[in-house]
C-alpha cells in the first residue's frame, strides 16, 4: 500500500513538473532537480527527488579526440589534418547525444539559435561513441573519407548489390585493391566506375588476395550507402 501510494505521488508530480531548479553538473550535462515533500494516503511523509538530464553539444575531450582520430587514421592516415585545416574556413568536431558532428564554425554559430534539447543534428555525423567509449564510424562520413582514402578496394558489378545489403566482399567479387594494403587496414569500397559505395576493413593483404580461394572474405563490411534506405530513421 505504501509503495502504491508513493508511485501515485510520483506520477502526479511528474505531470505537474513543479519546483524545478537547474544545476550544472559538467561540461555536457545539465541536471534539473525536482523536489517535493508530500504526505501520501498512508500518512507517511515522502521526500521525492527527480533528476532529468539535457545533454549539451560540446567539444570533444582529449581522450574522445584521440579515440576518434585513431579510427579515422585507419582510413585516411595523416590526411586527417585536411579536415580541420581547410582553405574555405574553420571546421570543427562537436559531440551531441553521443554522436560526433563535423561542421564549419559558421554552422556552429547558427546552431546556437536552437535550444539544446530541440537540436537533433548539425553538420555531418561522422559516427558515435558506444557505451564502452569505442567510436563507430557512420556511413554519413563517406563523403569525407572517400577523397582522402589511402587504401581502396573496387568491387565487380555483380558484387555491388551484395555489398550494399551489408555483406562482406569475397575474393570472387574483388576487382582491384590498392598495392601494399595491410591486413585490418581501413579501406573505402568503390564500384569499378569509381563511385564510393562504403567502407570496411581489409581481411587480407594485397598479396594474400592474389592467392586465396574465390570464397574467402577479403573485406569485412563496415558501412554502405544502402544504409541510407535501410536505416533512414536512425541516421542523423
Amino acid at each position: 500500500m505504501l509503495l502504491a501510494s508513493i508511485l501515485r505521488t510520483v506520477a502526479r508530480l511528474v505531470n505537474d513538473r513543479r519546483l524545478r531548479s537547474p544545476i550544472e553538473t559538467g561540461p555536457s550535462v545539465t541536471t534539473s532537480v525536482l523536489t517535493h515533500v508530500s504526505r501520501c494516503s498512508t500518512g507517511h511523509s515522502v521526500h521525492i527527488v527527480f533528476l532529468s538530464y539535457i545533454v549539451k553539444m560540446r567539444p570533444l575531450t582529449d581522450e574522445e579526440t584521440k579515440t576518434m582520430f585513431e579510427k579515422l587514421s585507419k582510413y585516411i592516415g595523416e590526411n586527417i589534418k585536411l579536415l580541420v585545416d581547410r582553405p574555405d574556413g574553420t571546421y570543427c568536431f562537436r559531440l551531441h547525444n553521443d554522436r560526433v558532428y563535423y561542421m564549419s564554425e559558421k554552422i556552429l554559430k547558427l546552431a546556437t539559435n536552437f535550444s539544446r534539447d530541440k537540436l537533433v543534428s548539425v553538420g555531418t555525423c561522422f559516427g558515435k561513441f558506444t557505451k564502452t567509449t569505442k567510436f563507430r564510424m557512420h556511413i554519413t562520413a563517406l563523403d569525407f573519407l572517400a577523397p582522402y582514402a589511402k587504401f581502396k578496394v573496387w568491387v565487380k558489378p555483380g558484387t555491388e548489390q551484395s555489398f550494399l545489403y551489408g555483406n562482406h566482399v569475397l575474393k570472387s567479387g574483388l576487382g582491384r585493391i590498392t598495392e601494399n594494403t595491410m591486413q585490418y587496414q581501413g579501406v573505402v569500397v568503390y564500384s569499378m566506375a569509381d563511385v564510393p559505395l562504403g567502407f570496411g576493413v581489409a581481411a587480407k593483404t594485397t598479396q594474400e588476395c592474389r592467392r586465396v580461394d574465390p570464397m574467402s572474405i577479403v573485406v569485412f563490411h563496415q558501412a554502405d550507402v544502402g544504409e541510407f534506405i535501410r536505416n533512414e530513421d536512425t541516421l542523423t
